[in-house]
């Protein structure tokens, strides 16, 4: 009944004029990012996040969740119409959305993408909402060395789900870790790493660093590629008829949309699991299960429908163990959790509780927000095409413009729009050696949390690491952590044995 009681405050909450606003404009700017190439939730939310101090604190969150999840659904629309993925978690979907479309049936692709992500997305939502209460009861329990375990497990998962390698992984985590060391000492009030400069007192800004990790970034990637952008196939997007999937086609997509659904829900709760992790992940399982996996990637409704529905699945799960435990699964969640701490609210255990307008609030505005993106996203098509046509050298002087001002007016600080910079230099070579962004901003996010939690629990143990172990709950995390740390040298050593036998 609590659920239910839960769910009526949330929808008072987002039915207020502000409100409704923010969760519809979070949608439709989440659908233009995730339409327009190179630009991601990630850089749109860094943006918008100046804009955001200006909002209620549920205002505020009810808007960059839109442009998180919008961002999902808008991604297949030119991964389907020009084989060019707005968003990474719809790179998948560009193998068969785009086949469809060439022959002629960018309508249903469209139409099955759409649908896919508003029943995985309610589904996803409907678990969040149960799911949710219960991990918050069962972390009140936690104290400063469960906290310290389960930090070190988000970061040693995040890293070992890295897209490229571990170590690099692990060097950025390190790097994160560092720049949440730069400031006053939590415990002796000692200036560390500040350079004697006055800015740097109360650390490195989070905001500055993601708005030049990803967007100052982002800019200057494509503008080494500006000359080799594809020309827009336009010519598909100009006349979609028969939107509506045929009856063969809803057959084949109920099973793959849940099949979906359910990958994406639980890869969307894992540390570092995440919406793209979900998608490909998603369409491995259905080829795998496909009675014909040689017609894959030449059309098959089942290649866009369980992709679509598992990122966006895993886009509303992976609030779960932001709000719960207080732990990012991804870095577009260690930007959310930013945004939550600049308006003084700490995710984890006592959210509900404390807060319970910003939780059920939330859950409401992602049951409208659903709503929402599934009327905008087929009657919008023909916009978007459009969109897709706007020179980008038109386009980067805006986005450096927003990034400048955003940015100094958080605290009025030329300091500020330097670490942007410095950060946009970085994160561009970053990007060029395969080095990623998300270990660093998680790290630099759980930073002070995971010192303030170490040097507790070593207080409470006089200086013995021991209590880590000690615990139950604290030990099964710690030794999850180990064995995922592990895994890989055991695997190589195991495959490098294998080698030399039959070799022998």
């Amino acid at each position: 009944m609590e659920y239910f009681t839960g769910l009526l405050l949330g929808f008072k909450v987002v039915f207020q004029p502000m409100n409704f606003l923010m969760a519809f404009t979070g949608c439709l700017i989440g659908t233009l990012v995730g339409v327009l190439p190179g630009l991601g939730p990630v850089a749109a939310m860094s943006l918008l996040l100046p804009v955001s101090f200006h909002l209620a604190p549920v205002s505020a969150i009810i808007l960059l969740a839109g442009i998180y999840y919008g961002a999902l659904y808008g991604g297949s629309t030119t991964s389907i119409l020009v084989n060019i993925p707005g968003e990474a978690a719809s790179v998948v979907t560009c193998l068969d959305g785009y086949q469809m479309a060439k022959q002629g049936r960018a309508g249903p692709a469209l139409a099955v993408a759409a649908i896919g992500s508003f029943i995985a997305g309610t589904i996803a939502i409907v678990g969040m909402m149960f799911l949710s209460p219960l991990l918050s009861k069962a972390a009140l329990s936690f104290g400063p060395p469960e906290y310290t375990s389960l930090m070190v497990l988000g970061f040693t998962v995040l890293t070992f789900l890295a897209k490229t390698s571990m170590p690099k992984a692990l060097i950025m985590a390190a790097f994160g870790v560092f720049l949440s060391t730069i400031g006053l000492d939590i415990v002796s009030g000692e200036r560390r790493f500040t350079l004697s400069i006055q800015a740097l007192m109360d650390g490195v800004g989070l905001v500055p660093v993601v708005m030049g990790l990803f967007g100052i970034s982002e800019v200057l990637l494509n503008l080494e590629q500006i000359g080799n952008r594809p020309e827009i196939l336009s010519s598909i997007g100009k006349k979609i008829l028969h939107i509506f999937p045929t009856r063969e086609d809803w057959r084949k997509f109920i099973p793959a949309c849940l099949r979906g659904t359910i990958i994406g829900f639980f890869l969307g709760i894992l540390p570092g699991g995440g919406a793209i992790l979900a998608s490909f992940v998603a369409y491995a399982i259905e080829k795998k299960v496909s009675k014909h996996p040689e017609k894959f990637g030449t059309g098959e409704i089942e290649g866009v429908a369980s992709p679509e529905s598992a990122n966006n699945s895993a886009a509303q799960a992976a609030f779960i163990p932001l709000l719960t435990l207080g732990i990012p699964a991804n870095a577009v969640m260690a930007v959310f959790f930013g945004a939550l701490m600049i308006h003084g609210i700490t995710p984890g255990a006592m959210l509900i509780q404390q807060n319970p307008d910003i939780f059920w609030g939330l859950i409401a505005s992602m049951y409208i927000g659903n709503v929402m993106l599934l009327v905008l996203n087929l009657p919008l098509v023909g916009l978007w095409v459009k969109v897709l046509l706007i020179p980008y050298k038109v386009l980067f002087p805006l986005i450096i413009l927003f990034c400048l001002i955003g940015v100094y007016t958080i605290n009025n600080s030329t300091v500020d729009i330097y670490i942007m910079i410095i950060f946009g230099v970085i994160g561009y070579s970053m990007k060029k050696t395969e080095y990623e962004g998300a270990p660093l901003i998680l790290a630099l996010v759980l930073g002070n949390m995971f010192e303030t939690a170490l040097r507790q629990s070593l207080m409470m143990s006089d200086g013995r690491f021991s209590i880590f172990f000690s615990k139950p709950i604290s030990c099964a995390f710690m030794s999850t952590a180990i064995f995922v740390l592990l895994l890989p040298l055991i695997l190589r050593r195991r495959l490098a044995v294998g080698v030399d036998e039959g070799g022998g």
